[in-house]
């Protein structure tokens, strides 16, 4: 996934465990406000991503550093930034409050829940390459992960690039901007699911351009259809991400699983499966832990 910014993650949550909705006590027009901008984020989004890829497919060539369709290809990932910082300054121009579900930047939670949940992020994608290589799929290999790293410029430039294309570009989009909105009226697992569905149907014109690892993976394939499927939980999972420690935390899980999947090079669908499977445990496990610390808080 091709996948910054305190003042886009720095917006209040009421209690996960209030007796009343939040929406239910919002000013006259809030709903109103929410949706549009949600759609001028969507559209900002996708019309951004869309064109500039659109551009990166036409010129032709590997999406790669000094090729003429690289600008285009990287400018591409920034769609849901670029979203989030108009929906931004739109709101403090017009002097409205912070979505009451928007969570704040805080610097004691981000140290303390942004760390495990990178490994854990990291850890899901190292599982199901164990379990894959248990099935058949080739071993890991050390050896595979250097060649990627100083095919892209050495260890520092491919961190760089990993967290830069992808979770900078997006997560202050989906997470920050999107998810508090969509979260108002509606609940984690049909967010989860619609936002996965609209992550996957945002990433499609990258499987016509060259070098990129969907164009690798193929569109009519099944390691496309998977990785398609497979954005359903890792929306899940970086929301969950969200939802304890910010747009931080979920920025942490997006690189941390982008990063393993590249290293490891995941690509056979056998892995891809497993893979979904188990973000897919690993997110219900986090839900109901969510559903439980409410409990108590309410208690």
């Amino acid at each position: 996934m091709p996948t910054s910014h305190t003042s886009l993650a720095a917006e209040a949550v009421a209690p996960a465990a209030a007796s009343v909705p939040e929406f239910a006590s919002a000013p006259p027009g809030a709903a109103d406000r929410r949706r549009a901008d949600l759609v001028l984020f969507m559209f900002i989004a996708f019309v951004v991503s869309w064109g500039a890829w659109g551009a990166a497919a036409v010129i032709g060539g590997p999406a790669a550093n000094g090729e003429p369709a690289y600008a285009p290809f990287l400018l591409g990932a920034f769609g849901p930034l670029i979203g989030a910082l108009v929906i931004r300054v739109r709101r403090g121009r017009r002097g409205e409050p912070v979505p009451a579900r928007a969570v704040r930047f805080r610097a004691s939670k981000a140290l303390l829940w942004t760390p495990p949940l990178l490994m854990l992020g990291s850890a899901t994608v190292l599982a199901a390459a164990l379990l894959g290589h248990a099935a058949g799929d080739p071993a890991l290999s050390w050896s595979n992960a250097q060649d990627v790293m100083r095919d892209m410029g050495g260890p520092a430039a491919f961190l760089v690039s990993m967290l830069v294309s992808g979770p900078l570009s997006e997560e202050p989009g989906w997470r920050g901007t999107a998810y508090p909105r969509m979260r108002a009226t509606t609940g984690r697992l049909r967010i989860g699911v619609t936002l996965g569905v609209t992550w996957a149907v945002w990433h499609l014109p990258l499987f016509f351009i060259d070098g990129t690892v969907q164009n690798d993976l193929g569109l009519a394939t099944p390691s496309g259809l998977l990785f398609a499927v497979s954005n359903i939980p890792m929306a899940m999972l970086v929301t969950c991400a969200y939802e304890r420690a910010g747009v931080v935390a979920s920025i942490a899980v997006h690189f941390a699983v982008n990063t393993t999947m590249v290293l490891l090079s995941v690509t056979s669908p056998v892995t891809q499966a497993l893979l979904i499977g188990v973000q897919s445990i690993v997110v219900a496990l986090l839900l109901r832990a969510g559903r439980d610390s409410a409990t108590r808080v309410a208690l």
